[in-house]
């Protein structure tokens, strides 16, 4: 970290931040019932899962409910040492990795007080500073991370039937390293960012032929009451974002390989 340690009052602002991310995330144990139930529609029992920027983990506990094999990625040492501790080793194998374009190491700029907005990506750092959503988040610290690619983790875990990336804008990186469609992909979008998002519908496109729809927020339920193709659902996405300005995560199935 940027002068060897955190100071004695960033230590004192990680572990409240750790703790409120844990009150908000997995303080609400219907949330999770709830969000084991939406999954099931999208794993079955015995799939493997890559959970990529697990935070706290209510995604990978969520998987591993629903019956998946879950492979957690968290590089933030104080969200990865607190994952150690809590996760079940038997259903959820934790890899302290970051995932990007190409293997080497980064800098991860931390959020001691909001650590699950920690990120990789520098852009979109500085283009969510001034949006409300963001308003107070400080990325005061920097820690460099081991990154690998997802075409090296297929090759190390096998091929997730799920793969959700959610890295703070960083998310068409972590894209970039993939070199094959996976069944289901679950990517974060920001409104303030939405040309972000675009770059990984592009880069899904390369891959197969896809079909999306999109989770607001927090919610347990698909927000389109049906799966649009790539050009339809970029309107819709466009439309919700401007209407609602509310984050959420963009589903893409996979309808084709492309040849």
């Amino acid at each position: 970290m940027t002068g060897g340690l955190l100071t004695r009052i960033g230590v004192d602002a990680a572990t409240i931040g750790l703790w409120r991310s844990i009150a908000i995330y997995n303080g609400r144990p219907w949330r999770r019932w709830a969000l084991e139930r939406f999954l099931r529609t999208l794993v079955r029992p015995g799939d493997l899962a890559f959970d990529i920027g697990a935070h706290v983990g209510s995604r990978s506990r969520a998987l591993a409910g629903a019956g998946a094999r879950v492979v957690a990625f968290e590089p933030q040492p104080l969200l990865a040492d607190y994952l150690a501790r809590r996760l079940d080793p038997t259903t959820v194998r934790l890899d302290r990795r970051a995932v990007g374009r190409a293997p080497g190491r980064a800098e991860l700029a931390v959020s001691a007080r909001h650590p699950t907005v920690s990120t990789l990506s520098r852009e979109w750092r500085g283009r969510v500073a001034d949006d409300e959503g963001f308003r107070g988040v400080e990325w005061g610290e920097r820690v460099w991370v081991e990154v690998t690619t997802l075409d090296l983790l297929i090759a190390q875990y096998g091929e997730p039937a799920f793969c959700k990336i959610d890295v703070e804008g960083h998310e068409a990186e972590v894209l970039a390293g993939l070199s094959r469609p996976l069944r289901c992909i679950a990517i974060e979008y920001t409104p303030a960012t939405l040309d972000l998002t675009h770059r990984c519908l592009d880069r899904l496109a390369d891959l197969g032929a896809y079909e999306f729809n999109l989770v607001v927020g927090e919610d347990t339920r698909f927000r389109l009451p049906r799966w649009l193709r790539d050009e339809d659902f970029r309107a819709s996405l466009s439309a919700e974002a401007q209407r609602n300005r509310r984050s959420g995560d963009v589903y893409a199935r996979l309808v084709e390989p492309r040849t």
